[in-house]
């Protein structure tokens, strides 16, 4: 089977939907509150179709394990996913990092960055919302996100993986399209 699906994942409310709108001019339909995407969203992108999975963390236990395991599945199972493309909320990002780790437990995005590229699906983390975090700032936030995820600081050393982005003010748009093309490329 081609490899015609880039996987777009993440939590409930980190902006997902909103990226691919931003991506693509396709509205995706995005709701008012959190974990409003409960099943996958198809979207044409090139000779792509993104997989807009859903997001997980604002729903009851049994329905968040539910669709957590739902999208483990569909990863492992994914021999129609090119790459993945990991969008994290980059304010919001170390705060919670920091709530796993007082629970001595390791971060979601954290683990599933690292279970993509178990999957060997090269992912893309989009740090989404940059846009609310002062500019000065911004430097030392995306370096914890590199810390966490395994990848030494600085960021800027990682622009292959980590693209600063606001789906809202459209921020990092061409960086993040130059490099969904490439992964493409690469794929062949």
């Amino acid at each position: 089977m081609e490899r015609d699906k880039i996987a777009f994942v993440g939590r409930s409310n980190v902006g997902k939907s909103s990226t691919i709108r931003a991506l693509t001019g396709v509205k995706v339909r995005v709701g008012k509150k959190p974990g409003t995407t409960v099943r996958p969203n198809l979207v044409p992108h090139g000779r792509y179709t993104i997989l807009d999975l859903p997001g997980f963390g604002f729903m009851g236990r049994e329905e968040q394990e539910a669709v957590k395991d739902y999208i483990v599945r569909r990863l492992e199972e994914g021999r129609d996913i090119a790459f993945a493309v990991e969008v994290v909320d980059a304010r919001d990002f170390v705060e919670i990092a920091l709530r796993w780790e007082a629970r001595g437990q390791i971060p979601v995005e954290v683990e599933l960055y690292h279970f993509l590229n178990e999957l060997g699906l090269n992912p893309i983390v989009v740090a989404n919302k940059i846009d609310k975090i002062p500019g000065g700032a911004r430097d030392e936030i995306l370096d914890a996100i590199c810390t966490y995820l395994g990848l030494a600081p600085p960021w800027q050393g990682w622009r292959a993986v980590i693209v600063p982005f606001s789906a809202k003010t459209r921020e990092g748009l061409r960086e993040l399209k130059t490099l969904i093309q490439e992964r493409a490329r690469a794929k062949g």
